[in-house]
């Protein structure tokens, strides 16, 4: 790690809105060759200070100084001009422009008539992506990719900049193991380069293996700063939330032997082939694989947003065709969707419209809604998940991510759901999220619920799984007891260019 003159420093920061001080008198300082994780919950101020130093917004009080010199950045040009790239967590992409014009929108190499260079462009775009060791077109329209592939390419923006310093939200919310190791390996390369790199991650085990050095920001104050702070998770756990919270995957045994839900040779035009599972009541089946590998996609097999070419899905022992995913839900199931800003919020309802949205005609008698059931129903729900109580008056675009999340799983709590599937349902939300949604998950089978659960966070889905489904070209090539698998095993598992079988590393 480089020591010395911080290329960049927080002084004393303070950032105040209606009623909430953001930041207090915040101190950081970003060494050039160093990647410096700000770490906290949500609603610690984290937010807050990566939108100051990328010029999106201005401090109330203290200094910003780039080399030891004070500045103004006044406007994210400004930022830029510094050599400061965000990639924020919320995406900035505009899908219908292909990756290449994406990674270069805004900073179009131009001829020396002032026209776009679009051979340059694509031949840029092209190495960015060659030295991520991204295997994605620059011609591609990027809305047609997935989250995940999205996600390295608001990160290749940042890239092609060429910039001194790179602020990381949540970089790799959508990424699978291999992608992740890709992106830290780059990152490392940049730092040897001198680059400063700031990283934001809720995933601590990341956190331990890729920082030099940490902030910890609780309440909008740092409560443990650069260079004071071992890259421990359980001490980082402890700074960030005020206690010791116990055990980080705590995770109950609620199977029983009855059959809820089989599927037998799925297989959709959106590249499902031959996907068989059988789902227990009261089990977590996990399903495991590489980014792209289908998961998502046999999610929406079963939940009839895709239709399916072949195979047969039966519940409780009576065979079911959902050519609708409104079919799917009066059936009992539910999906907690990967990405809950498109496919599982209505940011500008409150708390009540969103959990109430799949089930509005419990609500309804000749037509007319009952506001007064729908109140009662958001108030207890809100006390049993343990919602932010701003939820009944804020809309929810204001609340964090984790509350976010527990409106979604209580939407379809409120449909009374026999069988959910989470996609990444812990994604970009703070570790006591995550144990509240872990949690919820014990509440939900003890009570003989059972949960199909998509994630890429091995450890999670080693932890919090009863059964594993491995998950490759769009077919589940292996089903294993958690309890049998290491994580090494589950990453050779998962990985599609392996030449060894799934069967070989079980045996």
């Amino acid at each position: 790690m480089t020591t010395g003159t911080p290329l960049w420093e927080f002084v004393d920061i303070s950032k105040a809105y209606p009623g909430v001080l953001a930041n207090d008198k915040v101190n950081i300082k970003l060494l050039p060759g160093s990647i410096h994780g700000l770490l906290g919950e949500n609603g610690c101020g984290k937010s807050t200070m990566i939108k100051t130093l990328s010029g999106v917004q201005q401090p109330d009080s203290g200094q910003i100084k780039h080399k030891g010199q004070p500045v103004l950045i006044a406007d994210p040009q400004v930022a830029r001009n510094f050599g400061i790239a965000t990639v924020f967590q919320e995406f900035s992409i505009v899908p219908t422009l292909s990756v290449g014009e994406n990674i270069f929108l805004g900073n179009m190499p131009r001829s020396r008539f002032g026209v776009i260079n679009w051979a340059k462009v694509r031949n840029e775009a092209a190495r960015v992506l060659a030295e991520m060791d991204v295997d994605v077109s620059p011609d591609v329209i990027t809305g047609t990719l997935s989250v995940g592939e999205q996600q390295l390419v608001e990160i290749a923006k940042a890239i092609a900049m060429d910039a001194r310093m790179i602020i990381l939200d949540e970089p790799t919310a959508a990424l699978g193991e291999d992608e992740i190791d890709r992106l830290h390996q780059l990152l490392r390369n940049m730092r040897s380069r001198g680059t400063a790199i700031l990283y934001v991650s809720h995933r601590l085990d990341e956190v331990e293996r890729i920082v030099d050095e940490v902030t910890i920001l609780r309440n909008g104050s740092v409560v443990r700063a650069s260079g004071e702070t071992k890259i421990d998770v359980s001490e980082i756990i402890s700074a960030m939330v005020g206690e010791d919270i116990g055990e980080h995957y705590p995770k109950e045994q609620n199977t029983t032997e009855n059959v809820v839900l089989e599927a037998k040779g799925l297989a959709t035009k959106s590249g499902v082939s031959d996907a068989s599972l059988t789902l227990h009541q009261g089990e977590v089946l996990g399903l495991g694989g590489v980014l792209g590998s289908g998961r998502t996609e046999i999610a929406r097999a079963l939940f009839g947003t895709d239709e399916l070419t072949a195979g047969q899905i039966t519940l409780k022992g009576n065979p079911v065709k959902f050519r609708r995913e409104i079919d799917a839900i009066r059936a009992g199931l539910a999906l907690v969707p990967e990405n809950r800003k498109y496919d599982g919020l209505f940011f500008n309802f409150r708390a009540g419209g969103n959990i109430t949205a799949a089930s509005l005609g419990g609500l309804s008698r000749f037509g007319i809604m009952n506001l007064k059931v729908e109140e009662q129903a958001t108030r207890d729900l809100i006390h049993d998940l343990e919602i932010s109580s701003q939820a009944e008056e804020k809309t929810v675009n204001f609340l964090s991510g984790g509350n976010q999340q527990k409106i979604v799983i209580a939407r379809w709590l409120f449909s009374d759901s026999e069988i959910l599937i989470l996609d990444e349902p812990t994604q970009g939300i703070d570790i006591g999220a995550k144990v509240a949604v872990y949690k919820l998950i014990n509440k939900l089978t003890r009570a003989g619920k059972s949960i199909i659960l998509i994630s890429s966070d091995h450890d999670e889905l080693l932890a919090m799984s009863d059964r594993i489904a491995i998950v490759q070209h769009g077919a589940i090539v292996r089903t294993v007891k958690a309890a049998d698998l290491t994580h090494s095993d589950l990453v050779r598992a998962s990985d599609e260019t392996s030449h060894i079988k799934p069967q070989e590393i079980f045996a």
